[in-house]
């Protein structure tokens, strides 16, 4: 029996003869990987031999490469399962030597894992989550210890705080958001007057919209606003920061020269915006009773006056007060986790990228945590 394969000149071909039992397998043309699929299916669909004897002759193939080789070994081994007894002849000695490599290398595709239990996947990946927030918890917490510390200490020895970096943070965190906090500040005051007017003008009680953006605005809006937006411009930028001097080794070699990152790198930062927030929030209250003096002089056709005189009646002093506590708090929660997850960047800016997201995330759900919590206080104090 003789079959050519393949024709044409170069591409690889084989022919199959058998003579006194013995099973022949001629290979010619160059087996590489830019040809190979010509005469793959047709090494598949071969009809091979049960036992006996077999031989592999290489002496007309004109290139091998690693594809060609593989498909040579594979092959081979599909006539030892077989039984057949598979000698190979006439193969150069570079070409032996690529051929052995590949047969050294080749493994067996492992067994693709069983199917899992859907809902055991599910328990699996919420318990895997839970034990990752503890450690993540736990860490965090371990950090807000250290921070306190050197807070504390700073608050001793004031000459520890380096100036040049706290009015330098405190620029770029407090003075130049003063823009976009204004904004934002402005029209959700105008969205407050708009909404609460039109839903006491089906009461008659129209006026009573000073009230609504006074209380909305100093106790509420104003300050978790601000913080919001400081977790996302200012916190995430503490992150990418640190998380790139982590990268670039620069904080190993401060501690190689006997500095502590936490004086240097954290702690002018968390006094930046421990200092800047209760400013913006100020600021954003300011702007946000401006927007819905101006809706409520627009919708409520009320000069500016009469609305500072029903603003005097509505609010108190707690109620100005109430906002202003908060600002420190959470300016001090969105520093510390910016900083923390800077220090917890690896060696890739993947990392960066990851924990920054990872600090935003996690400021802005603690700082609303901690508002709903100052709220129950309140609440419970009567103010």
């Amino acid at each position: 029996m003789s079959t050519d394969a393949i024709e044409a000149s170069g591409d690889p071909r084989f022919s199959v003869t058998a003579e006194s039992g013995i099973w022949h397998l001629t290979m010619s043309g160059r087996w590489t990987t830019m040809r190979i699929a010509l005469v793959d299916p047709l090494l598949r669909a071969l009809e091979l031999p049960q036992d006996g004897q077999a031989v592999i002759d290489c002496t007309e193939v004109e290139a091998l490469d690693t594809a060609g080789a593989w498909l040579i070994d594979r092959t081979e081994r599909a006539l030892s399962q077989r039984g057949v007894s598979v000698a190979l002849e006439n193969i150069e000695h570079n070409q032996n030597q690529l051929l052995m490599t590949v047969r050294a290398n080749d493994a067996e595709c492992p067994e693709p894992p069983a199917p899992t239990n859907a809902f055991i996947a599910l328990v699996e990946r919420v318990g895997m989550a839970t034990v990752q927030a503890a450690i993540e918890a736990r860490d965090l917490l371990n950090f807000l210890g250290h921070a306190v510390i050197v807070l504390g200490r700073s608050i001793r020895h004031p000459g520890n705080v380096r100036m040049t970096s706290l009015v330098h943070h405190i620029e770029q965190a407090g003075l130049n958001a003063l823009p976009i906090v204004g904004l934002i500040s402005f029209l959700i005051g105008i969205v407050l007057a708009f909404q609460g007017a039109e839903q006491l003008s089906k009461f008659g009680a129209q006026i009573f919209t000073v009230n609504i953006v006074s209380q909305g605005i100093l106790r509420e809006m104003g300050v978790l606003l601000t913080a919001i937006m400081l977790a996302g411009r200012s916190g995430s930028a503490f992150t990418a920061q640190i998380g790139t001097m982590k990268v670039r080794e620069e904080v190993d070699a401060m501690r190689t020269i006997g500095l502590d990152p936490m004086e240097v790198l954290v702690l002018p930062r968390i006094w930046a915006l421990v200092i800047s927030l209760p400013l913006l929030a100020f600021f954003a209250n300011i702007m946000g009773l401006l927007g819905g003096a101006i809706m409520a002089t627009v919708v409520l056709d009320v000069t500016f006056f009469q609305f500072a005189r029903q603003l005097s009646g509505a609010v108190t002093l707690w109620t100005f007060w109430i906002g202003i506590i908060k600002a420190p708090v959470f300016g001090f929660i969105i520093g510390l986790v910016g900083c923390y997850e800077g220090m917890r960047v690896s060696g890739s800016a993947e990392s960066v990228g990851r924990m920054t997201t990872r600090a935003v995330v996690e400021s802005i759900f603690l700082v609303i945590v901690l508002d709903a919590l100052f709220s129950i206080l309140f609440a419970v104090l009567g103010v």
